[in-house]
């Protein structure tokens, strides 16, 4: 008996037309549809007018559904991976399966579509030829710095999800940590009716959640500029070196956000080597 294939389908992350007519075609031709939650994919396949068997496949039950999907497909059951929205994997169950799929030797699938990632970053303005995809940041505060700590030098345009419980509180530890001048773009609620695209400093990011013009509801992607990388005409020029010639210069906060802003430097670092600089002097 010839094994079946194992699909990975990308749905819509907002607006149900997304979906592509090859999608399409398979998920109505599948024998099962793996889903990451049945009740939102039924709303999907009911849209479409497909009535085919769903197992429920989640964070909490994949290592024992994976088994049982990977016996379906060894008997020559073709299966359909489907998160609740966008490409699976990206952020979402399917890893447990994937992984002993390709093990086991069956035949793996992508059927490519909509992906919250490449849609933020198509639409934010900015440098697309590098990335990196950070997911959720912790949801605590004091980890979600020393995460965001560990990317200050990253010269990568960074992507991150985040809820809108914690929004507000995550772009404003981006901008203590990465700088408050750094590059920015969110993207909520990206291709449904109230779709919001907003490109700012992440500063300016801040202030607009806070005072609602960036409403706090529905679902967000942040890209970030990643760090500007020193070239070799200017790589004996450290941070320190900038902030030591514009201490002298111009108002130690001024200083502080122009060299962060130029370096990809922690603002708060560079605030106190700004202070003992000060101190020095006096």
């Amino acid at each position: 008996m010839n094994e079946g294939t194992l699909f990975v389908v990308a749905t819509p992350i907002g607006n149900l037309d997304d979906l592509s007519p090859r999608a399409r075609e398979v998920l109505a031709a599948v024998d099962i549809i793996a889903a990451e939650d049945t009740r939102v994919t039924s709303r999907l396949l009911s849209h479409f007018g497909i009535r085919n068997r769903q197992i429920a496949l989640h964070e909490h039950n994949e290592e024992a559904v994976s088994v049982a999907l990977i016996r379906e497909l060894k008997s020559g059951k073709s299966i359909a991976l489907v998160s609740d929205a966008g490409t699976p994997l990206i952020s979402d169950p399917g890893f447990n399966l994937l992984r002993s799929a390709h093990a086991t030797g069956i035949t793996v699938s992508p059927v490519p579509g909509p992906s919250a990632v490449v849609a933020a970053l198509s639409a934010s303005g900015l440098p697309t030829s590098r990335f990196a995809f950070e997911g959720f940041l912790p949801p605590k505060s004091a980890a979600r710095r020393t995460r965001l700590q560990s990317l200050v030098s990253e010269p990568r345009t960074l992507v991150f999800f985040e809820s809108v419980h914690r929004i507000a509180d995550t772009v404003c530890d981006m901008a203590e940590v990465l700088g408050s001048l750094r590059p920015a773009f969110i993207g909520r609620e990206l291709t449904k009716l109230h779709e919001q695209c907003v490109t700012a400093t992440l500063e300016a990011l801040s202030g607009m959640i806070v005072d609602g013009n960036i409403r706090m509801k529905g679902e967000f992607v942040i890209v970030v500029a990643g760090a500007i990388e020193e070239t070799d005409a200017d790589s004996d020029t450290t941070a320190d070196a900038l902030l030591v010639e514009l201490v002298g210069a111009l108002p130690g906060k001024q200083a502080v956000e122009i060299v962060a802003k130029l370096t990809g430097k922690s603002r708060n670092e560079l605030y106190q080597k700004m202070l003992a600089l000060k101190a020095e002097k006096t």
